[in-house]
Order: C-alpha cells, then sequence, then structure tokens
C-alpha cells in the first residue's frame, strides 16, 4: 500500500449517562478519528484518548501532535502489511493510542483491497462475543442495583463494578446479595495501595472474577505479592503497556488474568502479540474498552474473537454509551447475550460519514510526504 494522504478529526459525542471511574467523570467522549487514503479506499482507526492524561499521558492534543509531525511521515515508504507499520514506529516512546488508531486505519485498508474481514485478516476464530458491560461509580447503591437489574435483563451476561477507596467492599457486598449468581467483577484503576490490601481480603469470599487493576500501575511486585493473598484472580490493565510486559506479569505470579486493549498496547500487532505470549502460558485474557465509537468497537470486536480471549469483553452495544453511534447498523445484543463479529471486508463500509461529519469539531488532511 502507498499511503496517499491521512485525515484527522477530532470528534466529540455525548455520552447517554455520564461515566464516572476513580480518576473523573465523563459526559462526552472526545476523540481523534484517522482515515487513511490509498488506492480509492479509505481507512478508519480511533484514537479514544481523553481530554485530560489520567489513563496514560496521552490526550486529544498529544495525539494529534504526534500523530502530525512523527507518526504519519513514517508512511513515506509503501507499506506491503499493516504489521510492518509497529516496526517503524518502535523508536517513538509510547504514545500508543496514537499508535494503535493510525495502524487501525492502516489495517482497515488493507482488509478492503484484499476483500477480508479483520477478524479473517488477524485469525480469529468465533462468529459472537460474550460480552459484559462495565459500570461506573453512581451516586447510590440503589441507583446502581437498579443498573445493573436493567442490563441484567437486556442479556449481558457478566457486570464490571468501578471501585474506588470509599466505595468498594460494601457496594460489592450489596450487589452480591441482589445478584447472588451473577458473574461479577470489579476494577479499581490503580487507585489502591498495598498497604489497603485488607479490602480486597474482605472481598476475596464473594464470588468475583477477577479484581482488575488495584494497584499502581508500575507496582508488579505489590500486584504479586496481593496475588499470593487471595484466591480470587488479579488481572492487570494498564500495567500491561508492551508484550513483555505481560510477560514479566506472569513470571512474577501478579494476575491470573490479562486485559487487552489493543490501544493500550499500541495497535493490533502488538495486542495479537500479547495474546499469543498469553496462550502460550495458559494465561486466559479478554477484551478491554475506552468508551471507543463504533469505529473502535468494531475493531476490537475482530480482535476478541482470537481463541485465548476466553472471558467476556467490555464491547457493550452502541446504545450502551450513545444515543447515535457513528456507524450503521449499529453493534447490537443478540438473545443470547453475545455479538457478532463483524464480516465486511474493513470497517469502512459500516461508517456513517454524514453522523460523523455532523460531529466533527476539527479536521486536517496530512500528506506522509510533507
Amino acid at each position: 500500500m502507498r499511503i496517499e494522504a491521512v485525515e484527522l478529526r477530532v470528534v466529540e459525542l455525548p455520552l447517554r449517562f455520564p461515566f464516572e471511574t476513580s480518576f473523573g467523570r465523563q459526559t462526552a467522549k472526545r476523540c481523534i478519528l484517522v482515515t487513511a487514503y490509498a488506492d480509492g479506499l479509505a481507512g478508519w482507526g480511533e484514537v479514544p484518548v481523553f481530554a485530560a492524561p489520567l489513563y496514560n499521558e496521552e490526550t486529544v492534543e498529544t495525539a494529534w501532535h504526534v500523530l502530525r509531525d512523527f507518526l504519519i511521515p513514517l508512511l513515506q515508504e509503501p507499506l506491503p502489511h499493516p504489521g510492518e507499520f509497529a516496526r517503524r514506529a518502535a523508536h517513538v516512546r509510547r504514545h500508543h493510542m496514537a499508535k494503535a488508531g493510525l495502524e487501525a486505519a492502516l489495517w482497515d485498508l488493507y482488509c478492503q483491497a484484499q476483500n477480508l474481514s479483520l477478524k479473517q485478516a488477524l485469525g480469529g476464530v468465533r462468529d459472537r462475543i460474550e460480552v459484559g458491560v462495565s459500570l461506573g461509580l453512581e451516586p447510590t447503591v440503589p441507583g446502581l442495583l437498579r443498573r445493573i437489574e436493567a442490563f441484567v435483563d437486556q442479556g449481558y451476561r457478566r457486570v464490571k463494578l468501578k471501585i474506588r477507596p470509599g466505595w468498594d467492599v460494601e457496594v460489592v457486598q450489596a450487589v452480591r446479595r441482589a445478584f447472588p449468581e451473577l458473574p461479577l467483577q470489579v476494577d479499581a484503576n490503580a487507585a489502591y495501595t498495598l498497604e489497603q490490601t485488607p479490602i480486597f481480603e474482605a472481598m476475596d469470599g464473594l464470588g468475583l472474577l477477577m479484581i482488575e487493576q488495584p494497584l499502581g500501575e508500575a507496582d508488579l511486585l505489590g500486584h504479586a505479592h496481593l496475588q499470593r493473598r487471595l484466591r480470587t484472580p488479579l488481572c492487570l490493565d494498564e500495567s500491561i503497556v508492551y508484550p513483555q510486559d505481560a510477560h514479566q506479569a506472569i513470571a512474577l505470579e501478579a494476575c491470573r488474568v490479562v486485559n487487552i486493549k489493543p490501544v493500550r498496547l499500541g495497535g493490533l500487532d502488538a495486542a495479537r502479540r500479547t495474546h499469543d505470549l498469553c496462550a502460550r502460558q495458559g494465561v486466559p485474557v479478554w477484551c478491554g474498552g475506552m468508551l471507543e465509537t463504533g469505529i473502535g468497537r468494531l475493531t476490537n470486536l475482530a480482535l476478541a474473537s482470537l481463541p485465548n480471549f476466553q472471558l467476556p469483553a467490555d464491547l457493550s452495544t452502541s446504545d450502551r454509551y450513545f444515543e447515535e453511534d457513528l456507524i450503521d447498523p449499529p453493534v447490537v445484543l443478540g438473545p443470547d447475550g453475545t455479538i457478532e463479529v463483524p464480516t465486511e471486508a474493513g470497517v469502512a463500509p459500516r461508517v456513517d460519514l454524514r453522523r460523523v461529519e455532523r460531529i466533527t469539531l476539527r479536521r486536517e488532511r496530512f500528506s506522509p510526504r510533507g
């Protein structure tokens, strides 16, 4: 592929409900969409960064800068395969969401040119993905219970609760009493320290699927110590920034499950390598999300079709977050609590350009050759 141009645009979609975690509250999704052009085709990717550097170091402004000044110029020479992009960009430190958004657009071009679905291109094996729903911090426990009941009634197979100090043990106990058979997990987004181990010991008998990222992202030793104290599997998210991080975490026995987000790892190539590494070690993985629009969600669904994605994904339907998504048809939940893996040749056939245009705040086109 010889990339002729890359277009960046900032878009903003209001969320149907505010989404709050230990590092902030969101009422709208502002992100960058990437469109790469080659041979009469347009490939789409998403950079689901936040407005502030709270999940990782990236923001909308930094991602735009890194894409424009460092990543797009790497496409001056023809690209034989999207997997080559990760090697070209390896010298650019971190900024994995920016890399992942551009790489996704290149995968989309490749799939269209080869008349392949992204699932086929990645080596996926599943036609449908078992999914769960992630719930942010709620104002009250009764309100949280009502929301869980509504999602269970819709057919979601698993619920994930966000926790933080002061909103943890008693909340999870209340949910477990109300839903004794519900597959349930919690996510701390690195909000705790090892000194707060008793909080997790108090949750250890509640039959949780996992406890996700309880400690700081750099604290693999702390996670290993905590895992030895618990029967409940620990899952690492923010700690796994490179495939080798998963290797080290497994070797240290710092977790028993790994969350894979392609945008956290730098793209689909790195996500697939992390998947393969965990599979060789017998460690199950599952696919997380970043409140992506349908463009990023379709990419994640294809990734989650790989064989070692053994646990329900955080890839809920379009209407979970948005009144009107950017794809048509939208992502919908089947009666069995699963979502269909896209079968189209790439993501582009489902992008609704009119909707994208309506919510575009900023747009600029760049040539890789300057």
